[in-house]
């Protein structure tokens, strides 16, 4: 210990002497549940709280803390800890950050999850700003508030306090005291039957008496927006449960999670490979999933026979209930399961002799694929309208089967079997002479088999200064780049499922762009006195203040002659310099599709040439206030072809070479927004600016010619975007569709696009959009 000790010495000696103390005294505990690099993340976050001077009792809560929290969920949260009790710190008062770290190994006990504990981090911030008052008096109780409530019934029942009592301060203490009628009222309407946290040792237990396996479960907040919560769900082969449950048609709340737990263990022994999705539409999806349920069941109910009365047990639906196809979904469920259950209808009949008929191939889940796609063309004859959001069978102890579905990719290998490609390119390494020599296939395209390459530039003419690769060479094209796509009809993401290539664009005549500045040189004029505006500063100094770096000697002797005069002074005599620094990265990403060739009405410009007009503005007014920023463009040709042009990038120049290829660019093919923002997201991942933003410029909504259903598409974009801001990264869109207030504000969020009237105003509004925003 002594010697692990020493390692962090230089961190250690940092401290104050009472705090080394400290430090001391709990570090053996720490060096017993703490990796290194917790370790680090707990010395550094005493010493953040050191300089704070908010008090010992706030850095020997962390000291304490720190090894009881690694325990139940890992030391990898410490970060997130630190950085919410800084975060507070600027908020409320340093009782109230003490109580935060004091109490976390009670969150962390109870919610036992790292993503669960981050979200309640998240959740004590928000209630900072809505209700400061009430977080003490809730932390003192918080261990008799996680006894009954999930972390979602805690969320309710403290945003229910803090609305009722936004200004009555008396009034929002004794609810969050738990001390009110009201407090007790809507803690025991929030309240769930059992915790998964209380059981869990239990389930474990039950499901290794069963298969003489482990199985590993997580608790999920299923039911954070809403009190009934999502389904469960298999992932990296851990169990996804809620994390409480409810009784169910007077079946206890354990035995739900038993049900549970046994069928998801049912899945992970029974299922030894997957189903491919390939060419499935949600129906037969939906149906196939609900027979490999019934598969699974039927080999494990032959091992354990009581299985049967457990799950059976959950299926109480009635032949009476046939109003909707979810309806006759769960009909068929409780018919393959309840060997008593009678029901009239002939699909369900039908469904009910396939499978009993076929008891040989249980061990086969291909026989799942076959029955449910025969029975899906056999329910389209019920003419039945199936929505496969709204027709979700309702059998609460069933996962969402995205255990054993496999969405297929692009496969290279694959796809040269099915002709896709004839061979893959060879790039072959000669020399000039070599090259000089060979003759000319005149037919060679993009598919030619081999490739030849110099080591240098190959000048024929060296008065023109212009290669060979220049005049008359094919630029090449990168590697594939595959992102996942959301498909919102099974509500799963399908992994690699787009693929971009990025493309090198033609070049044209720079001055265009500058002809291009100087056709609108009384825009720029008008504009010059708001770019001045965001330009930086350089040092300011903020004067008026209690706390400074110095003195300010002027109001000091104000003060001084204000006391002498029997006047109260004023203590703002202090001052601190500022230095104003802009930290911003902005990707202009432009939609670049054969739409944009199309004229503008009433205009002899095309919607390209304006979009190429309000680029090259922007461009000059963002290299004028210094911010770094790049340039791309996006077209796509189906899910396997979506191109992606860099004009410009972050650490190139705005010189003619971008301006260039800005000259050059064109509009062709389709829209596959999605991906493109992806994308975008990766090259706005390198940078390092504390501020991201992606402005996106299109013409219309995401399209592209293998999609029909137009909601599909924009169901994607949006989880793009929703992926972007996870990640720090702001997306606005600029639409040149009239139309597009009726979906755009869904896909990127109510502040954040602008739908452009009048088409011949984009020059104008692109740059003022982006000192709005960047401001």
């Amino acid at each position: 210990m002594t010697s692990q000790l020493g390692e962090y010495q230089e961190l250690i000696s940092e401290l104050p002497e009472r705090v080394q103390e400290l430090v001391h005294e709990h570090w053996h505990e720490a060096c017993r549940s703490l990796s290194p690099l917790g370790l680090h993340h707990y010395l550094q976050g005493a010493l953040s709280l050191t300089h704070l001077r908010r008090g010992e009792e706030v850095i020997l809560a962390w000291v304490t803390c720190c090894p009881l929290i690694s325990k139940d969920i890992g030391d990898e949260i410490l970060d997130d800890l630190i950085n919410c009790a800084l975060s507070l710190s600027s908020k409320t008062s340093a009782t109230v950050v003490e109580r935060v770290l004091s109490t976390s190994p009670i969150a962390a006990r109870r919610l036992n999850d790292k993503e669960l504990f981050v979200q309640y981090l998240q959740f004590l911030q928000q209630l900072s700003a809505s209700a400061p008052r009430g977080i003490r008096p809730m932390l003192e109780n918080l261990e008799r508030l996680f006894e009954q409530l999930t972390l979602g019934g805690l969320r309710r029942w403290a945003q229910w306090g803090a609305s009722a009592y936004k200004t009555q301060f008396e009034e929002q203490l004794q609810y969050f005291s738990l001390t009110s009628r009201e407090s007790l009222a809507v803690l025991q309407q929030e309240r769930k039957g059992v915790l998964l946290v209380d059981i869990q040792r239990r389930i474990n237990m039950y499901l290794r008496a069963l298969w003489g396996r482990d199985f590993f479960m997580r608790p999920t907040a299923g039911d954070l927006d809403n009190r009934q919560g999502s389904q469960p769900f298999i992932e990296d082969y851990l169990f996804h449960l809620p994390d409480a449950l409810d009784d169910f048609a007077g079946i206890s709340a354990i035995e739900l999670y038993r049900a549970t737990a046994a069928h998801c263990a049912a899945h992970m022994v029974e299922t030894t490979t997957p189903l491919s999705a390939e060419a499935l539409n949600p129906l037969q999806m939906a149906i196939i999933g609900l027979i490999e349920d019934a598969r699974v069941e039927a080999l494990s109910c032959q091992r354990f026979p009581g299985l049967k009365k457990l799950w059976g047990g959950f299926h109480t639906i009635t032949p009476e209930q046939n109003h909707r196809a979810a309806d006759y979904f769960a009909r068929l469920a409780r018919a393959l399961i309840d060997d008593t259950y009678i029901d009239p209808d002939p699909w369900v009949n039908e469904g009910k002799v396939l499978f009993t008929t076929q008891q040989q191939r249980l061990h086969d889940n291909q026989l799942s694929w076959d029955i449910g796609v025969t029975l899906a063309h056999r329910f389209l004859e019920k003419r039945l309208e199936f929505n496969p959001r709204q027709d979700v069978i309702t059998i609460p102890y069933r996962d969402d089967n995205r255990y054993f579905w496999e969405f297929e990719g692009f496969d290279f290998e694959r796809a040269l079997e099915a002709g896709y490609e004839s061979t893959k390119q060879i790039r072959k390494h000669v020399n000039v002479m070599e090259m000089a020599n060979e003759v000319d296939v005149e037919n060679a395209g993009e598919d030619a088999e081999e490739i030849w390459v110099l080591p240098t530039e190959l000048y024929p003419y060296e008065d023109m200064g212009v290669s060979y690769n220049e005049s008359e060479g094919t630029p090449p094209i990168s590697d594939p780049y595959y992102y996942s796509e959301w498909d919102y009809h099974i509500q799963l993401d399908r992994p690699s499922w787009s693929t971009v290539f990025e493309k090198h664009s033609n070049s044209d005549d720079p001055e265009k762009i500058n002809a291009i500045t100087l056709e609108h040189k009384r825009l720029i004029s008008r504009m010059k006195f708001l770019l001045d505006a965001l330009q930086p500063q350089g040092v300011t100094r903020l004067r008026k203040l209690e706390d400074g770096d110095e003195i300010d000697l002027n109001r000091a002797i104000d003060s001084a002659i204000e006391l002498r005069m029997n006047k109260q002074p004023d203590p703002r005599i202090m001052m601190r310099s500022i230095r104003k620094v802009r930290d911003i990265a902005v990707l202009v990403l432009l939609d670049l599709s054969q739409s944009t060739n199309d004229k503008v009405v009433g205009s002899d410009k095309t919607i390209l040439d304006l979009t190429r007009e309000a680029a090259a503005l922007l461009a000059d007014a963002i290299h004028k206030v210094g911010d770094p920023f790049a340039i791309h463009g996006f077209c796509s040709d189906g899910r396997h072809e979506v191109s992606y042009f860099r004009f410009k990038d972050f650490d190139q120049d705005y010189s003619d070479q971008a301006k260039a290829k800005l000259s050059g660019m064109t509009g062709q093919l389709s829209t596959r927004m999605g991906a493109a923002l992806r994308h975008a997201g990766q090259h706005m991942a390198k940078q390092r600016a504390q501020k991201k933003l992606v402005l996106l410029i299109t013409d219309g909504e995401p399209a592209d010619i293998d999609v029909r259903d137009p909601q599909y598409l924009r169901q994607d974009t949006k989880k793009a975007v929703e992926s972007l801001g996870r990640q720090g990264v702001q997306t606005f869109c600029m639409s040149l569709d009239p139309r597009a207030d009726q979906y755009v504000s869904r896909i990127f969020g109510i502040k954040n696009y602008m739908v452009v009237d009048r088409v011949e105003r984009l020059p104008e509004k692109l740059p003022l959009l982006y000192a709005s925003l960047t401001r």
